[in-house]
């Protein structure tokens, strides 16, 4: 049996985030989605909160399961026996930062793959720090996150229901 972690703060999960689970549940027996617990950048969503989102959107895929993560990816590839990371690519400008963080998971633990999955083209451009800017603008975003990240989102920001999922934005 494959097991394979799929990292990171997702917050929120968007529409690209499943993308890459979906396709990466598609290649693995199991995928456990790693929701870092303490990034080092300034959150929206509580670590809880980021964990029920994405458990609310991978739900209905039987192989793949939610988990929060504290400290080294490859020390919880290890703990829970999974031979790969996955990793999402949308542009070029990922790349750089996503290479040099697959040499150092190779030096900590040369065991462990790094699997790279192309973002689909509709969401290249789609980012969580960008997502959260739009919706806190009232920008329409009902496209590029599941209905429940754009309730998440309405309420986080007090925004009218009509906001962030009616078409040309306010």
């Amino acid at each position: 049996m494959t097991k394979a972690v799929y990292p990171g703060s997702f917050d929120p999960v968007t529409n690209g985030h499943l993308d890459i689970a979906v396709r990466a549940a598609s290649l693995f027996d199991e995928l456990i989605i790693a929701v870092y617990d303490a990034p080092p950048k300034k959150l929206l969503f509580t670590t809880s909160e980021r964990v029920e989102l994405m458990q609310q959107a991978v739900g209905h895929l039987p192989n793949v399961r939610v988990e929060l993560f504290v400290g080294l990816i490859v020390e919880f590839a290890h703990k829970h026996n999974a031979r790969a990371i996955v990793r999402g690519l949308r542009a070029n400008s990922d790349f750089e930062h996503e290479f040099e963080m697959a040499l150092m998971n190779k030096n900590l633990a040369p065991d462990v793959e790094v699997v790279c999955l192309m973002t689909a083209v509709d969401y290249q451009f789609l980012s969580s720090s960008l997502l959260k800017e739009v919706a806190q603008l009232g920008g329409v975003i009902n496209n590029l996150v599941p209905k429940h990240v754009a309730t998440a989102l309405k309420k986080r920001y007090s925004l009218p229901e009509d906001s962030i999922s009616r078409k040309g934005g306010k």
